[in-house]
């Protein structure tokens, strides 16, 4: 029997956190076998980001040719893409994929520190979104692609629905930075879903946003809907955070052993 496969085309943190490691094992914990294509390297470790290092945008698509020509995924998701050419040269291949991209926008690590430069983000709205399946951005990354101020539930949905409009088939904004409950909203066909877990109060919440987008993409691999595998991706990051391992002297990573329920 054919094990599925998921993709990730996203930044290296060598800390283990966050980006690709973190999105392999995801994957992995979702019995999908992972490939991946590095798009950028970064010097970081739970307390800071210290370099953000872009490859040569040939050299990802080469990464990329290489897995796609061997090995095609059942899903694929991108994480931080650094610039507007890695990010152009994604979406004219996403033109051809004939499996689901999930687009995690990563604009700012959990440190604050910047992974797109400013002429990234018009080529992320207007040439990857229309290319993809699903976009996951938090709080602050929506109200950028939104161009619009998101402080409730409701301007959540208003928000999700803006960016729709850009060509993306399903929005999923994460609302981990309001207050209350840790409350996602989907929009997806013309209605929104919301999906609620209790807020936890911990520092150890680095790379909750590879790791919710990977857990998505395992489940899309796997022939689960989207609806069902958004609702099952966030009982498992719920528990990644609530198990974590306090790793680190900042903020440290989630528990990648966590129940899948699968």
């Amino acid at each position: 029997m054919m094990i599925p496969v998921a993709l990730t085309i996203a930044g290296s943190d060598p800390s283990g956190g966050a980006g690709l490691q973190a999105d392999l094992k995801t994957f992995h914990q979702h019995v999908v076998f992972g490939t991946s294509v590095v798009t950028l390297l970064t010097v970081q470790n739970t307390q800071a980001v210290l370099v953000v290092k872009p490859l040569a945008s040939d050299f990802v698509l080469a990464q990329l040719d290489a897995v796609l020509g061997d090995i095609p995924p059942n899903a694929a998701k991108t994480g931080a893409l650094g610039n507007a050419e890695i990010i152009e040269a994604i979406a004219e291949r996403a033109k051809s994929f004939g499996f689901p991209l999930i687009v995690d926008p990563v604009m700012v690590s959990k440190h604050g520190a910047a992974l797109v430069d400013d002429d990234a983000v018009d080529a992320f709205t207007h040439k990857l979104l229309p290319n993809a399946f699903l976009v996951t951005p938090n709080l602050p990354e929506a109200t950028k692609l939104a161009a619009m101020e998101i402080t409730d539930l409701r301007t959540m949905k208003m928000a999700a629905a803006a960016i729709a409009q850009s060509g993306v088939e399903n929005v999923l904004i994460k609302g981990g930075h309001l207050d209350g409950d840790a409350v996602d909203v989907l929009w997806s066909e013309g209605q929104s879903h919301t999906f609620r877990a209790e807020r936890l109060e911990t520092r150890h919440t680095h790379g909750t946003g590879c790791v919710l987008s990977a857990a998505i993409t395992a489940r899309l691999a796997q022939g689960e809907a989207l609806i069902a595998a958004v609702k099952a991706a966030k009982q498992f990051i719920t528990t990644a955070i609530q198990t974590n391992p306090g790793l680190g002297n900042g903020f440290g990573p989630v528990n990648f052993h966590c129940s899948t329920h699968i």
